[in-house]
């Protein structure tokens, strides 16, 4: 989650010409929870509002393939991230992401009075705060104040340097020790003394405050870059570390960030997704070396930005997305979910899938930079006499997997093959066919839709390792397929709107 902090070696930015203020659903128009049919009349020379965040499964943005960037498409981008990289939320948020989201939704007075008379968003503000707290205003990183700390997890260092909160520090962490213990014992009004006591020496503790100290930070993070989204990445990357980036990604280090920006239309969706391996290469390798998720941090914003709306105008669909998030350590019940597709229950079902050009063999060949495990042949070999049954895919998985070793091979350059542990196979051969690794058995049903593929976690070369990565961690942002990665096997499920190929 968020950091505000590093003592802001440099600063930091949040949000851009804002685009997400109200999620349009079904011609409906939602905004600030009045509902409304909105007709919009524009001129020829008006740019239409952008719709809002969805997080609905989003189509294939560029064609033929997926992971070449397409300028002019930032909407596009950020809907498809929102929903990529939003498992998380519903996954990590104490109590789950509505529980999170309706104590979230309580601090709502305090956001808009926090954002009056600034050019700030209240809705990202919300957002940032169901992401960095959940909701929950005395919530520390770790055990230790100074960390990030409060409803909007600033660091103490920023607060008092940067932001000019008052934190004392040592006092703060007596009161945090002392608090803990009550907590301990069960004693609620000791509790509730120490909290109270706790805000008055650490502004961080006290909502108002702390959201006062996020929209002032935001408010000069946008003074630097110019720009909301890149304001948003900064609250957690920092602005020095994204000022490294942008310079990076330009190849003009000495330049300042302004003049940068001033001669080139740079958003976030242009640096995260043009950023490779092969293609600026400089800014890919400085924001895969960030540890803690700040690549990504602006797209779990959006995803929160997206919960929130649903949470006050589709509670029921939200709900719905909490139960299919929550059975998985993946998104994968969202991409296929339970009785939305043929399943195979037995080896003879299979096979006439197979036989009726349902599920297509996976043929590797020199040109195609896969193979077949061979764990995966001798675990076959007791169980069925027609082993290219349990080599087979979807025809749409099969050209996804096929296009995901070629742009490996692209990136990398590495000629050894990646290896496909696990196939397509029925219920009734899961048991034998799932391997044995805890990051694999949570999704065993998901092979079932033929549209879910292992591969072995086992390179050619670091190169080939690191292009594997960015190529998963790049398409499960463009919500073209959910992934975890097990203790011997990469596990992938791709969404029905996948349409990628491998170029002959």
């Amino acid at each position: 989650m968020g950091r505000v902090g590093q003592s802001e070696r440099r600063v930091q930015p949040i949000f851009r010409h804002v685009k997400v203020a109200a999620i349009l659903i079904a011609g409906v128009l939602v905004a600030g929870g009045v509902t409304a049919v909105a007709v919009v009349l524009l001129r020829r020379d008006e740019t239409p509002e952008p719709q809002a965040i969805a997080l609905r499964l989003p189509a294939q943005i560029a064609h033929p393939d997926p992971l070449q960037f397409e300028p002019g498409r930032t909407e596009d981008y950020e809907q498809a991230a929102a929903f990529g990289l939003s498992h998380v939320l519903f996954e990590k948020s104490p109590g789950g992401a509505v529980r999170a989201a309706k104590r979230t939704a309580r601090f709502r007075a305090l956001v808009d009075e926090a954002t009056s008379g600034t050019a700030i968003d209240p809705d990202l503000v919300e957002a940032i705060v169901l992401l960095e707290s959940a909701g929950r205003q005395d919530v520390i990183a770790g055990d230790d104040p100074v960390n990030a700390a409060g409803l909007t997890q600033i660091v103490a260092g920023t607060a008092t340097d940067f932001l000019g909160m008052q934190v004392d520090l040592e006092e703060s962490r007596r009161l945090t020790r002392l608090l803990d213990e009550a907590v301990r014992r069960g004693d609620v009004d000791e509790a509730t003394r120490l909290r109270s006591e706790r805000s008055r020496v650490d502004a961080r503790f006290e909502p108002e405050q702390a959201l006062a100290g996020t929209v002032r930070y935001l408010t000069e993070a946008k003074k630097v870059f110019g720009r909301d989204d890149l304001a948003v990445v900064s609250y957690h990357m920092g602005i020095g570390n994204l000022s490294d980036v942008v310079r990076a990604y330009a190849a003009r280090d000495d330049d300042s960030v302004d003049s940068i920006l001033g001669d080139a239309d740079i958003d976030y969706a242009r640096l995260y997704f043009d950023s490779s391996p092969t293609s600026h290469r400089a800014s890919w390798e400085l924001l895969a070396s960030f540890g803690d998720d700040s690549q990504t941090y602006y797209w779990r914003v959006l995803g929160a930005l997206g919960v929130m709306h649903l949470l006050r105008n589709d509670p029921e669909r939200l709900e719905r997305l909490a139960e299919l998030h929550d059975r998985l350590p993946s998104a994968a019940l969202v991409l296929h979910p339970p009785g939305g597709g043929e399943r195979y229950a037995d080896a003879t079902q299979l096979g006439d899938a197979v036989a009726r050009g349902r599920l297509v063999s996976i043929h590797p060949s020199n040109g195609a930079h896969i193979t077949i495990d061979p764990q995966l042949m001798r675990a076959l070999a007791p169980l069925t006499k027609t082993p290219a049954d349990y080599l087979a895919l979807r025809p749409r998985a099969a050209r996804f997997l096929e296009y995901l070793a070629a742009k490996v091979y692209e990136l990398s350059g590495e000629k050894r093959p990646l290896a496909v542990m696990r196939a397509a196979y029925d219920d009734e051969a899961a048991s034998a066919l799932t391997p044995h690794d805890p990051g694999a058995v949570a999704d065993a049903d998901v092979h079932g839709t033929g549209f879910a593929f292992d591969m072995r976690r086992r390179y050619g070369s670091g190169a080939q390792a690191a292009a594997f990565q960015w190529a998963l961690e790049r398409l499960e942002a463009l919500g073209l397929i959910a992934w975890t990665r097990g203790r011997s096997v990469i596990h992938v499920v791709v969404s029905p709107r996948a349409t990628a190929a491998a170029r002959s």
